[in-house]
């Protein structure tokens, strides 16, 4: 009993993982939805019902895997070496990707704090700026910015939260059914145009079953807290993306690069939406510091398995590896300038699709070993069929998300997912000896 007491309850790993899923993804949604128009609420729906699956799947594998290397060692019950690879692979890329969007995030609230109208490359060259200054403090390790992180946050949390609960006090449901389909869509056009964005907000769920060894009970309760962890944050993400919407007009939510800013000025006073501009702006940073470190061990963890080059895998003395990171910061600077957009809303929303197209991938595999790593780990028939039916919805929900993510986004997604297997081909399965068995 006394080593339970160190152990995390059902609710606190349930607050856990809303923390963990709401970093600066949900920051710019207001503005990305209001270009859609509040029909974009089906979406949210359509993203919640299809995100708590894979999270419950996830909550699953996590609980029964026997492999290392989290989406990796899932997809290899099925696909092999090959599929651990592409898992993590795709994954790795997708965090590189997403990495840009965070900071061209920042680079919206940051102008609108500072008051500056920005040019497509001023906007680059200041994304490019925060890539830097949030990858060079991890040279020293990870100590400083694990504390970092768990502070910032709450500069989007609180004000997502404060929003969602006193928000509706100035709800105008006219504004809200003006803002229905301002661009007059077809339905099904509409939905699909706004899923990939409200995806990209769930991003990163899958992390939120890393935790169980330091859970009581971890078989009951990691699929409970991530289920209702999930669901929690969906409500959050629905409530405050849908009240901004009745209390901006369209137009105006529409063309903002700091919409919560926006919304807090209008509640209150432009001091108070200074205030939120300049907390999202330090939570946008934190988050990236920490990603940022978390990439760079990624492709660490990668690299230690033969997958990409050995100098990813080179540490300092304090075990940062600085060498990696420095090249993911050049991948990121180059990113950031082969997406240079005419506004931010327009890169930001190239950078989204394609990070949703490429985390897709891993999720897609793992929910289709899922009924070899159950089997394997000799769970009841009837438990093996009902996770895999959840899986399948988890599946579904995946294709139509990377359809919904456009032409050009699967476009790029595919070319950097078919480099991934000539890497493989070429480079990777020479390292292991094929004749036995996975």
């Amino acid at each position: 009993m006394k080593q339970s007491n160190h152990k995390m309850g059902v609710v606190q790993l349930t607050i856990l993982t809303v923390v963990n899923m709401m970093g600066s993804g949900i920051v710019l949604l207001p503005t990305k939805l209001a270009q859609i128009g509040t029909i974009s609420i089906f979406s949210w729906l359509i993203t919640a019902s299809g995100s708590v699956a894979l999270a419950y799947a996830f909550a699953k594998c996590g609980r029964f895997s026997k492999n290392t290397g989290g989406m990796g060692g899932y997809a290899e019950y099925s696909f092999g070496k090959s599929g651990n690879f592409m898992a993590n692979y795709t994954y790795a890329v997708s965090l590189v990707i997403a990495n840009v969007a965070i900071a061209i995030t920042a680079v919206g609230y940051f102008s609108t704090f500072m008051g500056w109208q920005l040019g497509p490359f001023d906007a680059a060259f200041l994304a490019i700026i925060f890539i830097w200054l949030t990858t060079i403090p991890n040279f020293w390790g990870a100590r400083i910015t694990g504390r970092v992180g768990s502070v910032t946050v709450w500069g989007v949390i609180l004000p997502v939260l404060g929003i969602s609960l006193i928000g509706w006090f100035w709800f105008d449901p006219d504004i809200y059914t003006a803002s229905w389909n301002p661009h007059n869509e077809p339905f099904g056009q509409a939905i699909s145009a706004s899923i990939a964005i409200t995806l990209w907000a769930f991003l990163g769920l899958e992390s939120a079953c890393a935790n169980t060894d330091a859970v009581e009970n971890p078989e009951k309760n990691v699929p409970i807290a991530v289920l209702f962890g999930t669901l929690l944050t969906a409500v959050l993400y629905i409530l405050s993306t849908n009240v901004v919407a009745g209390i901006i007009p369209n137009a105006d939510l529409a063309n903002s690069n700091a919409p919560f800013g926006l919304v807090f000025s209008y509640l209150f006073s432009p001091v108070i939406g200074q205030v939120i501009n300049a907390l999202t702006v330090i939570a946008c940073l934190g988050s990236l510091l920490g990603w940022q470190f978390t990439v760079a061990q990624v492709f660490k963890a990668g690299a230690d398995e033969g997958y990409y080059v050995p100098l990813f895998g080179k540490v300092t003395s304090r075990n940062a590896p600085v060498i990696g990171m420095v090249v993911l910061a050049i991948a990121q600077t180059m990113l950031s300038l082969m997406t240079v957009s005419p506004d931010l809303s327009t890169q930001f929303n190239a950078i989204v699709n394609l990070a949703v197209v490429t985390n897709l991938v891993p999720y897609i595999l793992s929910m289709s070993a899922i009924i070899v790593l159950l089997k394997s780990a000799q769970v009841p028939q009837k438990q093996v069929l009902f996770v895999a039916a959840i899986a399948f919805i988890g599946n579904i929900y995946s294709f139509y998300a990377l359809y919904s993510s456009g032409q050009e986004a699967m476009f790029w997604g595919g070319l950097v997912t078919f480099a991934g297997w000539v890497l493989y081909g070429k480079i990777v399965s020479t390292k292991y000896d094929l004749r036995q068995p996975y």
